[in-house]
């Protein structure tokens, strides 16, 4: 059974590098010579290579349509791989976290920087409060110009 499936997948791919080929076949025709020859050579290489290199091949072509994708096996994710999609979600959550303490600490620092200003100023806190205290203010600042 595994074997038969093997082979379809395999008849699958051929004609899917058979459509792809002569897709790029198409305009060969009217490139110069020496650009053709240089494309033989490049392709002559390249099968060559994936001769000898052993590549991962896709395990099953799915097949809808006019398109094909390659799937590499496996009926889902298996352990190390599930831990390895979630690592980026923890990190942005852990970062979020992180610059949320960072804010809270700088909001809680600005106001305890105002609380000390006012406990240690001359003027006791009730003075702020008072609406005839700004006008005060305002009328100094306009004197002393």
């Amino acid at each position: 059974m595994t074997n038969s499936k093997q082979h379809h997948t395999e008849v699958l791919q051929d004609r899917y590098g058979l459509k792809i080929a002569a897709r790029l076949s198409d305009g060969a025709d009217e490139l110069h010579h020496d650009v053709s020859e240089r494309l033989r050579a490049a392709r002559y290489q390249a099968l060559a290579k994936r001769k000898i290199q052993k590549t991962q091949t896709a395990s099953s072509v799915v097949n809808h349509g006019s398109t094909a994708a390659m799937t590499f096996g496996g009926d889902g994710l298996n352990f190390w791989s599930s831990i390895a999609s979630a690592l980026p979600l923890i990190a942005l959550v852990i970062g979020l976290v992180t610059v949320n303490a960072i804010q809270d600490d700088d909001v809680a620092h600005e106001a305890a920087t105002v609380d000390t200003a006012l406990l240690t100023d001359d003027l006791p806190p009730a003075a702020y409060a008072d609406p005839g205290f700004l006008q005060f203010i305002k009328s100094g600042q306009n004197l002393g110009q």
